[in-house]
Order: C-alpha cells, then structure tokens, then sequence
C-alpha cells in the first residue's frame, strides 16, 4: 500500500522537507524550490514526444508510448535515482506538475521496487499557489522602509533584524549597476519562492510587520511581487544619513575587496582577477548614458587606474577617485531626487545606529513579536 499524500504545504516549507520533483528538466528551470531535486521521470525530448502523442492519440497512446521510451535501463537507472533518494531522505515527498500521471507513475515504480513514498497532492502547480498565497498575505501586513544613499549599510541593516526582509539576497542582486553577485541570479519564480518562504518562517515565529530596504520594481532581472511592491509604496520610511566616508568603507569593502577576493575563489587568481575587472566595467557600461559619455570616460579612466593600482599589488584605495565622484554626481543626487518624492512618508532620519535602534524599539516592530506562534 502506498504511503499517503500530503496537502501540509506549511509544514513542508518550514521544515524545507526533501523533495523528489519528476517534472522535466526544461519545467523545473523555470520554477522550482530550494529544498527540491529534480530527478525527472522523462527527458525533456521525452516529455515532448508523449505530449505530442497525447494531442493526437490520447491519453492511453501517450502513456503506452512513455512507457516504451522510459523501459529497459533507462527505467532501472532512474528508479535507482528515485531509491537512492528516498533513503537518504524518508521523510520526503515527489511531485509532478499537478500531483497526476507522473508522479503517480513514479510512485507506482518505486512501489513495485520496494520503495513507497508519499505524494504532494496538487503537485507543483499547489505548492506554488499556497506561496503566492504567503507572498500576498505578507504584503497586507505593516511595512516600515529602510532608504539611504548607496553605501549606507541599508542591506547589512535589514538582514540583523528579527523583522527584516532581504529581498536582494532572494534576488541574489544588490540592485544597483554594480549589483551583480558571484552566485548569479534565478529566474523570476524562485526568487518569489524565495521570498515567499522568508516571509512563512518569519510570520511562524510571530513577527507580523517587516522591515524591507527601500526598492525599485526590479532587483536586477528579477521583479519585486506586485502586491508586496504596491504595499511598499505606502509604507511609513526611516532614512539612514551615514557620512560619506562611512559609506565609503562599506561600499569598498563590498563591492571592491569582497568581490576580487570572491571571483579568485571560484574561478582561480587569473580568470577570477579577469571576471572582477569585467563586472567593474560592467557595472560602468550600464549607466554611460546617464553619465554622459565624456564623465562616463573619465570615470572609465579612473577605474582602469585604479585596477592596475591594485593588481601590482598596492591595494585598492585608488578606487575612491571613481567612486567618490560617482556618488556625488550620480547616485546620491539620483536618490536624493527620488526620496524627495516620498518625504511625506519619512518618519525618522540618523545614522545607521540610530536608524537600527529606532526600529529595535519601533512600536510597530514591538507589537508585531509579541504575537503568539502560529
């Protein structure tokens, strides 16, 4: 008899409970979750070709011919995948799209393999209703806003507190031109996964209001949920003044010490030393036409010296000549711009100290902790 399926979608996602998903390789590249494997019951040409037999002939043709295509050693290969799994994680599940044929199919082979293994029921399609679900429910929740000029630690902020939301770190971009991070970033469904969860486990704890830095519509390729965005544009803002000095340690320990160090870890002292000057041009190149060309090639020349300053060995200061006038005429005139269009909804300014111990003690942040756990 086959274990029994489970529709705990909560409980699977606090716990972030293993996941066997059969989908094919071209569906779980376009969303999937963090905690799932995809070990398919059919390739993507597979998958093809039984669809295109479904339209034409049927469903008793389509899995008469699936059954042809996954037999023999492809079928003992995969059901060893599916067993090596299952007892590495016994407390897992498997899923298809809609928790249908395929999983079903799957579970059957196990079965007559001597594995039986629970389904999720409603698949993937109910997994990742009840996060969209979570995503809109956070969304109706109290907001505060943290904003600030680049540099003014608004990211390292959020994430120290109980309340904070990083959605640049489910976006795996720090939101700016230079926002690019080693680990790249996913497509649009899994960052929502991502966040979706983040809210969950936070909302489980009994926090019942959020502390999210201040964003556009995008973070890098990846859009900010539209209900959760909507919400963020009437949310109450505190705004971090750090000095320019302050903000420029941060930014150079960031963008320039931390990246170099990370591009030669993962891709060796050359080819990573190679990677870091390409992002830093990158990162120029995206917002020449905002700079004006003959600033943009000033700054450009500025960069160029700086990285030969710190590849013979000298260190990396030379790279406050571009940043310093990047700040001042770019970026921090560009935010001042945009905060001056919310500075109704501004509700307290301090350095990043203050600002931190203003939302420490923030009534809004108090009440919500001292909800009793889900």
């Amino acid at each position: 008899m086959f274990r029994s399926e489970s529709n705990d979608y909560q409980h699977i996602f606090l716990n972030d409970i293993p996941l066997i998903d059969v989908r094919a390789p071209v569906e779980f590249s376009q969303g999937a979750f963090s905690h799932a494997v995809n070990l398919s019951l059919m390739s993507d040409s597979e998958r093809e070709e039984v669809g295109i037999c479904y339209k034409q002939h049927g469903q008793s043709a389509a899995i008469e011919l699936g059954e042809r295509l996954v037999s023999g050693d492809i079928r003992a290969q995969r059901i060893e995948q599916w067993k090596s799994f299952c007892q590495q994680h016994p407390n897992g599940f498997l899923y298809c799209f809609r928790g249908g044929l395929r999983s079903h199919i799957t579970q059957r082979w196990l079965h007559e393999a001597g594995v039986d293994y629970p389904l999720i029921e409603g698949g993937y399609k109910a997994l990742r209703n009840f996060l969209i679900n979570e995503n809109r429910r956070a969304a109706s929740l109290p907001i505060r806003i943290v904003g600030g000029n680049t540099g003014s630690g608004k990211t390292l902020l959020v994430r120290d507190l109980p309340s904070g939301v990083d959605l640049e770190g489910a976006a795996r971009h720090r939101g700016s031109s230079f926002g690019r991070t080693i680990i790249g970033q996913s497509c649009q469904i899994n960052f929502e996964n991502r966040v979706a969860v983040t809210f969950l486990k936070k909302y489980h704890t009994g926090i019942r209001s959020w502390v999210i830095e201040d964003e556009g519509k995008t973070i890098g390729s990846n859009h900010v949920p539209l209900e959760l965005y909507e919400a963020m544009q009437l949310a109450s803002i505190v705004v971090i003044d750090d000095p320019l000095d302050v903000r420029l340690e941060r930014l150079q320990l960031e963008y320039i010490d931390s990246m170099s160090a990370d591009f030669e870890r993962v891709y060796g002292a050359e080819e990573g030393w190679q990677q870091f000057c390409e992002y830093l041009h990158h990162g120029m190149f995206a917002i020449r036409k905002r700079l004006g060309m003959e600033r943009y090639q000033i700054l450009l020349n500025e960069l160029d010296l700086a990285l030969d300053y710190q590849k013979s060995g000298k260190g990396s200061s030379k790279h406050e000549n571009w940043l310093v006038p990047l700040l001042n005429e770019y970026y921090d005139p560009m935010y001042s711009y945009q905060l001056s269009k919310k500075s109704e909804r501004i509700i307290f300014r301090g350095d990043s100290t203050a600002v931190r111990d203003f939302l420490l003690h923030d009534s809004l942040s108090h009440d919500s902790l001292r909800h009793d756990k889900v």
